[in-house]
């Protein structure tokens, strides 16, 4: 993993009322008082192949203030892929993984071998009579696999899409300059934890990358494919471009000086993401609904879920960009 200088300043920590970056309405009865105070985006932390600019901007409770516009397209710190192996023969290298049940699968040809027996269901057969693999192996095939009316000529095939099918992609985000606690909580958009409401994107990591919403695993299964991901928690799709639906430690992360888990990104309300587990091993007892909390080194923030439950944070506790 890519590890960004320590990072627990007190001197990042602004009030909650007025900062740099402009003061808060405290007539809106929406903006959580209870807290001292909050992080300020450090836009320091984003690393290079990433563009970052100041922008003004109007926050879902009606907050107008300042954002930092993050555009960028691909990871700089690790590859993407690979996704499909070749054949049944291949080992883990070969392959990314899969998110089933909690759980994280290496995908390599063992697995794919076995899919009828994983899945319980014979109608699962990913290979030929010598063993090879049947993986997409275009861009048309790659957007036509993903369609969620997937055609027939595509049952049983690795869905598996390149960065050249990407290449020249740039995509957009706005975050606060500085979060804005709210007293209750925005869910996402889409399915998952959380309904429908808010954004889809859970957050940006330090290197661009979008952590998505949940993938539409039973979709993907239900048409006799697989789409599996790198061992970054990342794949491809042409529109949305890379992008994550699992942290596995392969991504930047800012080490923390008191064996708090180490901080990956920040989730679109500004406020920080960390990983699952602490130092020790072990999940705060103290998360609420949105699988966040707050302490007086770094504010309110967010851990994200164990890798195989497909899912990041479970909603918003701040406001964020409409």
């Amino acid at each position: 993993m890519i590890k960004i200088q320590s990072l627990i300043s007190p001197l990042l920590m602004v009030a909650v009322l007025c900062s740099s970056n402009g003061c808060k309405d405290e007539s809106s009865p929406e903006v959580d008082m209870s807290i001292g105070t909050v992080m300020d985006v450090d836009p320091s932390l984003f690393l290079e192949g990433t563009t970052v600019t100041v922008v003004p901007c109007t926050l879902s409770n009606g907050t107008e203030t300042t954002c930092y516009q993050i555009v960028a397209s691909t990871p700089s710190e690790h590859d993407m892929g690979p996704w499909c192996p070749d054949n049944i023969a291949d080992g883990a290298e070969a392959g990314g993984i899969w998110l089933e049940n909690g759980q994280v699968y290496d995908v390599d040809g063992d697995f794919i071998a076995n899919m009828a027996t994983f899945y319980n269901d014979d109608a699962w057969l990913m290979y030929d009579e010598n063993g090879d693999i049947y993986v997409t192996d275009s861009e048309e095939d790659c957007i036509n696999a993903a369609n969620p009316n997937v055609g027939e000529e595509y049952r049983n095939y690795c869905v598996e899409c390149i960065p050249d099918y990407i290449e020249g992609l740039e995509r957009s985000w706005l975050i606060p300059t500085s979060p804005v606690k709210l007293t209750s909580s925005s869910s996402f958009a889409g399915p998952g934890p959380g309904g429908f409401g808010g954004p889809s994107v859970r957050g940006i990591a330090f290197n661009g990358v979008e952590f998505s919403g949940a993938a539409p695993v039973d979709n993907i299964l239900s048409a006799y494919t697989l789409a599996p991901f790198d061992d970054a928690g990342g794949h491809i799709n042409i529109h949305q471009g890379y992008h994550y639906h699992a942290a596995t430690g392969l991504s930047a992360e800012v080490p923390q000086e008191d064996g708090h888990a180490a901080m990956i990104g920040y989730a679109m309300d500004g406020h920080g993401i960390y990983g699952q587990l602490n130092e020790d091993g072990k999940e705060p007892e103290d998360l609420d609904e949105c699988r966040g909390h707050y302490d007086e080194i770094r504010g309110y923030h967010y851990h994200v879920d164990a890798p195989g439950a497909n899912n990041f944070i479970n909603c918003l506790q701040g406001a964020y960009i409409n």
